[in-house]
């Protein structure tokens, strides 16, 4: 049967082995120094590993592969304990998977293990758990028209192209796609003067295609910074992992500022990258 399912390239892996203990299923291995897919069965096809690989080793495709077994997994998790059972729930429940969590409650109780439906309401990535926030009083300063910032198109680093005019001695921002819509000031205060390039390390294909735009930006292009802008949620972390690949592949050494941004829109973290 056809289903999404990881790949990992090997050219890519550098063994550092964060994919195995990102995937609460077990399907990853390492394997004489290199990550593997030990097991069709035990892949849920999600990607909770992605956000761990730093150098954008890991994607999701649609291919041929083994049905997903809910009860052989649990099998091969009961004997590592509850919370990492519950991290794979939590993990099923984020990506709206119901029908596994159901599927996997009712077999914990033939193996008489009690995990209470009431905690599923817990269960969820913050990359996507639903939530909503109370907005902000209009005011006579937010009501003020806002303008945009941005002094270039195509923003969406799959179709920029190194050498495009508009990036030579640029500042650039590499922001995660979900950034600009929970920064209200993002444009006013992120944005001004600088290049942009938006990517999702999670959900875009062929990273290495990322990796290898970035490198030859900052060579080409001759870059003078990059900021990194990624939300709080851990997906987002391969962003910053691929910027500074990037730097350590190029030619020319330039800083990085990494800008965490918590999901009601305030700024967490704010600091210089050492390489």
């Amino acid at each position: 049967m056809k289903r999404n399912i990881i790949e990992i390239d090997q050219n890519l892996c550098n063994g550092c082995g964060l994919c195995v203990s990102g995937c609460a299923e077990g399907a990853i291995q390492m394997i004489n120094g290199k990550a593997y897919l030990i097991n069709d069965r035990f892949c849920d096809g999600l990607g909770a590993c992605i956000g761990h690989c730093p150098v954008g080793a890991i994607k999701i495709e649609l291919k041929e592969a083994g049905e997903y077994d809910e009860k052989a997994v649990l099998d091969a998790m009961i004997p590592k304990g509850v919370d990492v059972i519950k991290a794979h729930l939590k993990h099923l429940e984020a990506h709206g998977e119901k029908t596994l969590v159901t599927e996997a409650l009712d077999y914990l109780k033939t193996k008489n293990i009690e995990i209470s439906k009431k905690h599923s309401s817990h269960f969820g990535c913050p990359s996507v758990q639903e939530q909503s926030f109370i907005p902000l009083k209009k005011t006579e300063e937010n009501q003020t028209k806002q303008h945009s910032q941005l002094q270039q198109w195509p923003i969406q680093l799959h179709l920029l192209t190194p050498y495009a005019s508009f990036l030579k001695n640029s500042d650039l921002v590499l922001a995660a796609d979900c950034v600009a819509f929970s920064l209200g000031d993002f444009h006013q205060t992120w944005l001004i003067g600088k290049t942009l390039a938006i990517a999702c390390p999670k959900l875009d294909s062929n990273q290495q295609s990322y990796l290898d735009k970035l490198t030859e930006m900052i060579d080409s292009s001759n870059l003078n910074t990059i900021t990194v802008m990624i939300m709080e949620v851990p997906c987002c972390r391969g962003l910053l992992k691929l910027a500074m690949s990037a730097v350590s592949n190029a030619k020319r050494k330039i800083p990085i500022k990494s800008i965490t941004v918590g999901i009601k829109g305030d700024i967490l973290k704010e600091n210089w990258v050492n390489l």
